[in-house]
């Protein structure tokens, strides 16, 4: 695989949210993770040995520690985090909204399923940790409940 090739993978790579990226082309593959100040390429080609060569990159982002007081609702699932039920209704919570356990705080698209995520806990909503739209992992934060 070409070197520019590599090098524009390492750039999307800086520019999304990703942490890792592997790419197969023909017999050749590519892995590329980002992980502390670093991103590793492995190169594997069948036909002949190549060494694995180590590209360093700048990582520009500060992760700040916060202190979260509260019931944290994480994803059960990867996909698309939407506040409302459809486009031109209310959202199901907003900031300040009191929950019960059992109440329906969003929905998350996974594979064109929409499914609903439920409150395991009663309170008020102390934030939303995610945009509408946006997409969202497995384990990841999205609503903290106090």
């Amino acid at each position: 695989m070409d070197i520019r090739k590599i090098k524009k993978l390492i750039e999307m790579l800086q520019e999304s949210d990703l942490n890792e990226i592997e790419v197969t082309q023909g017999e050749e593959s590519v892995k590329i993770s980002r992980g502390g100040s670093f991103a590793r390429v492995d190169s594997v080609v069948s036909q002949a040995p190549i060494s694995t060569p180590q590209i360093s990159v700048q990582n520009e982002e500060i992760v700040e520690e916060k202190k979260i007081e509260g019931n944290v609702v994480t994803s059960p699932i990867v996909g698309t985090f939407y506040r409302k039920p459809a486009p031109d209704k209310d959202p199901f919570i907003k900031v300040g909204d009191s929950v019960e356990a059992g109440d329906v705080l969003c929905i998350i698209e996974a594979m064109k399923m929409m499914n609903e995520i439920k409150s395991d806990y009663s309170g008020v909503i102390q934030s939303i940790e995610v945009e509408d739209g946006q997409p969202v992992e497995f384990g990841q934060s999205i609503i903290i409940i106090k």
